[in-house]
């Protein structure tokens, strides 16, 4: 798979690729990374890309040209255009599965400032997805979120394949069961007796009656 990035920010978004299982599976040809420097798009001397939105209002926008130019130098490696938002469709594990299926690059436009000409949406874009109900300075977290949700679910960046099947979020709202490892006694915290005893079943039992569930009230320890 290759994962396109529109960004202000290259730099940072390439620095994330540099190290760890994002360098490896990338050494390993499991997935590519091409960064697109929207700047590069601009049509001002100053390299400028946002402006002040018709109607008024604060903040900046930025431009639909840069952004179409931008997609346009990609050519059909284009493939699925997401644009990071927080009005977007919530980005949960189901999508990134359905993601990770896909046979087509996908580009991630990021977000910045008070967001972008609607044009964008309404005629360059094929999704919006948005990682939850805040707001983050730049939208390149939200694009390498997505494309690191993603990309571990690809055949190849895990070396352990049964790690995903046990994962958090694989049933909706149904987490992953406390997990230890020795010593099985620290300052008086004991390991689960049940988790020593190598009774497969019974431990399997233990581990599906202690799953951790979705919170609905997550605040109310804030």
């Amino acid at each position: 798979m290759k994962f396109n990035f529109i960004t202000l920010f290259p730099n940072k978004v390439q620095a994330y690729f540099s190290e760890g299982l994002q360098e490896k599976a990338i050494q390993k040809g499991v997935f590519s990374v091409n960064i697109v420097h929207l700047r590069d798009f601009s049509n001002n001397k100053h390299l400028k890309v946002d402006d002040t939105p018709y109607g008024g209002g604060p903040g900046m926008l930025l431009k639909v040209e840069p952004i179409d130019l931008a997609l346009k130098s990609l050519g059909e490696d284009r493939g699925l255009v997401i644009l990071t938002t927080p009005s977007g469709i919530p980005f949960d594990q189901n999508v990134a599965e359905k993601l990770a299926k896909l046979e087509k690059p996908i580009t991630l436009i990021s977000g910045y400032y008070e967001g972008v000409d609607h044009r964008v949406t309404e005629h360059l874009v094929d999704i919006e997805l948005s990682l939850g109900n805040y707001v983050i300075s730049a939208g390149d977290l939200a694009s390498l979120c997505i494309t690191d949700a993603v990309s571990r679910l690809l055949p190849g960046f895990l070396g352990d394949r049964e790690s995903l099947e046990e994962e958090s979020h694989n049933e909706r709202d149904v987490l992953e069961y406390p997990q230890y490892t020795k010593p099985s006694e620290y300052n008086g915290w004991k390991v689960p007796e049940i988790l020593l005893g190598g009774n497969h079943a019974a431990i399997e039992s233990w581990r599906n009656a202690n799953r951790k569930k979705v919170d609905p009230d997550i605040t109310r320890n804030l």
